[in-house]
């Protein structure tokens, strides 16, 4: 290690470097910056053309993301030196070293410190080998949350055929009313109602090792969709519940892939225990997969919950098992915990990753970073595996319980081109009704002048006047905005939507049916 430091300090300076080699190797940068941001265009044209406005916004979500990284390499590299002159004393430097056994080299020193008896904060070829370790964080932080949401949506497409089925005799005749059966007959409840359900020391760990066997699967799948549908819709509404899980799973999509300040805060947290004093080696590395273990054993655990729910309000069974949706089934009543969970797993996966590439590149397989050889082996095998099993289980697990919370995700009910034409239609609506009402009050102004006799509400906006359509939408936006998501008090009610009359024969409905 001394010896590349002591290369590195004797590398040919810039100023006796041709010119022509600079501006080749600017062109090249440059082409590469043009390439990827070409890349990028096409991909948000793209998502433009199959209206995902929550994808679009994800994509710029990332972009801010490289440019953060981009702007701290960029404050690395303008406060190299000054960095390296901030002196510390020896004793100090001394503590929390990633490797045991190694020794201060004084050649690598700044002057100004070495004659105070000091060391560095940090030497300038530190400084440069942490911009690359910054660098390789936006790399597999961007590719590695791409990778998992991408293999989640394609799990989840598999459940198209559940949804299709929904739609069938079949299934509405399995769904009669006048049908009666023992909760523990149905389908569901021979799944979840078992010796092991009613013991919390066995039910957890088959849980666990269910996430690895069916961690979804159709009996699941449609019990949940059917109380979903109970809880907020008609009883025989056609809701794709399947696209709605989907446009959920989007929306959240840009709270993974971004950085929030208390995910910086752990970041930091992981690189000082990365202290040889801690002997990381041994339990840092498993610490994200831990955790995704633990939140695919929850959700699967709520599944079991909700049969064991509805197996204690009723034993008997009126057509189809029926699951309430509320948030108590949830660590501390949030279903949205769990996805700052997992969004805390796949960027210290990411962090992990970085770091594992950083100290192969830098100082190999046998440096002190790796005590032996099969130690960044195991750790790449490891956040392979998060990656992996965090798209394929546990992310698309996480999309269908969480729609089992107590409200409805008002932003995923209409796909996106509904959304954004209802947006634009209670725009013009309001427009109008506010010329409506400048036309209203100087026709009262001219009455009052003209004749004893003004003009009442009925007759200023009523079933004659032009405007009351556009008075009747206002009110249904405004009353859809302000209560959209919002579970009825009784479970059993035909709609959770205050301003939407959701049943087959809804105009709102039918276009909604269609998605």
């Amino acid at each position: 290690m001394k010896r590349r430091i002591a290369e590195e300090v004797a590398e040919t300076a810039l100023e006796a470097t041709p010119t022509w080699a600079v501006a080749s190797v600017c062109f090249i940068l440059i082409l590469i910056s043009y390439l990827i941001e070409h890349l990028l265009n096409l991909l948000a044209k793209n998502l433009k053309k199959q209206k995902k406005r929550s994808l679009i916004q994800s994509l710029e979500k990332i972009k801010t993301v490289l440019t953060l990284l981009g702007f701290i390499t960029l404050l690395l590299t303008v406060g190299e030196r000054p960095i390296a002159k901030i002196c510390i004393p020896k004793s100090v430097g001394e503590t929390f070293l990633p490797c045991s056994g190694v020794t201060l080299d004084e050649s690598v020193e700044e002057p100004r410190c070495a004659k105070q008896g000091k060391v560095s904060l940090m030497s300038r070829s530190g400084v440069r080998e942490l911009q690359f370790l910054v660098f390789l964080l936006a790399f597999f932080h961007s590719i590695s949350s791409l990778f998992t949401f991408s293999l989640g949506m394609a799990k989840m497409r598999t459940w198209e055929s559940w949804e299709a089925e929904t739609r069938t005799v079949e299934y509405h005749i399995s769904k009669d009313p006048n049908r009666f059966l023992l909760t523990h007959q149905t389908s569901f409840g021979k799944r979840h109602l078992s010796y092991w359900s009613e013991s919390p020391i066995i039910r957890w760990p088959i849980c666990f090792l269910r996430q690895f066997y069916e961690s979804v699967s159709k009996v699941d799948y449609l019990t949940l969709r059917h109380g979903f549908i109970m809880a907020h819709f008609e009883v025989r509404s056609n809701f794709d519940f399947q696209k709605y899980i989907r446009r959920a799973l989007e929306n959240d999509f840009e709270v993974v892939v971004g950085i929030s300040s208390w995910i910086w805060i752990f970041a930091m947290l992981f690189v000082i225990f990365n202290a040889n004093s801690f002997r990381s080696y041994l339990w840092l590395p498993f610490i994200p997969v831990v955790m995704l273990l633990v939140v695919g054993t929850k959700l699967q655990g709520i599944i079991t919950l909700m049969c064991l729910d509805s197996k204690d309000k009723s034993e008997v069974v009126r057509g189809a098992l029926l699951v309430k949706p509320s948030d108590h089934f949830f660590w501390f009543g949030n279903p949205k915990l769990l996805l700052y969970l997992i969004h805390f797993i796949l960027f210290q996966n990411s962090f992990q990753l970085a770091f594992i590439t950083w100290t192969l590149y830098k100082f190999g397989f046998n440096s002190c970073f790796h005590h032996r050889t099969e130690d960044p082996i195991i750790k790449l095998v490891m956040g392979v595996l998060v990656n992996l099993l965090g798209g394929y289980v546990t992310l698309p697990l996480y999309a269908l319980v969480t729609q089992m919370g107590t409200t409805m995700r008002k932003a995923a009910v209409f796909p996106e081109t509904v959304i954004v034409g209802l947006e634009s239609w209670r725009a013009r609506a309001k427009k109008n009704l506010k010329s409506s009402s400048a036309m209203t009050s100087a026709d009262n102004t001219l009455s009052t002048n003209t004749t004893p006799f003004s003009l009442t509400p009925s007759n200023s906006i009523g079933s004659n006047n032009p405007f009351s359509e556009h008075v009747a939408i206002a009110n249904l936006m405004n009353d859809e905005h302000n209560g959209i998501g919002k579970q009825s008090p009784e479970y059993h009610k035909a709609s959770s939507f205050p301003g939407f009359q959701v049943c087959n024969s809804s105009p709102v409905f039918q276009m909604e049916s269609h998605y």
